[in-house]
């Protein structure tokens, strides 16, 4: 089975506001694949979840062996706790960006996946890398429509 790691960041200026995400995706033995997009208007937890799903789906390979790093605890602790398997079953009901979190189950159980929480803007070189893609993709003028984000 294939290895990949994957590290993620999401970033909104204003909550909400303008937002993008930064996905660093490597595999051995030498390859690396760097993706963002900005959003008009997100909030910084659909861009931190958008990166994962999008990472998962730029894997070529079904299934991998992968390792995902982010600093987001809302993606993380979601996954790893158990806590969006859940809210699957009681049909997102009330629960906040449920089209990412159908679309990430969807792309998830293709794969073994393993979430390792890094803490953001403390070195880790691949987060870092992300989060620089990240902001600038909040920034970009060619901004896309972020249909899912409903305003509250």
């Amino acid at each position: 089975m294939q290895r990949v790691t994957i590290y993620t960041d999401g970033s909104a200026l204003g909550n909400p506001g303008p937002g993008g995400y930064g996905v660093v995706l490597l595999a051995p033995p030498n390859h690396r694949k760097e993706l963002s997009a900005g959003f008009r208007l997100t909030t910084n937890n659909r861009m931190e979840l958008l990166a994962a799903c999008v990472g998962l789906e730029a894997l070529k390979v079904t299934p991998c062996e992968v390792t995902l790093y982010s600093d987001s605890k809302y993606v993380v602790d979601a996954v790893e706790k158990g806590w969006v398997f859940g809210w699957e079953r009681k049909g997102f009901n009330g629960k906040k960006n449920h089209d990412l979190w159908i679309r990430f189950l969807r792309v998830y159980r293709l794969h073994n996946v393993r979430f390792v929480w890094v803490k953001g803007h403390n070195g880790t070189p691949e987060n870092e890398r992300c989060d620089v893609l990240a902001v600038a993709a909040a920034k970009s003028p060619a901004q896309a429509e972020d249909a899912g984000y409903v305003a509250e």
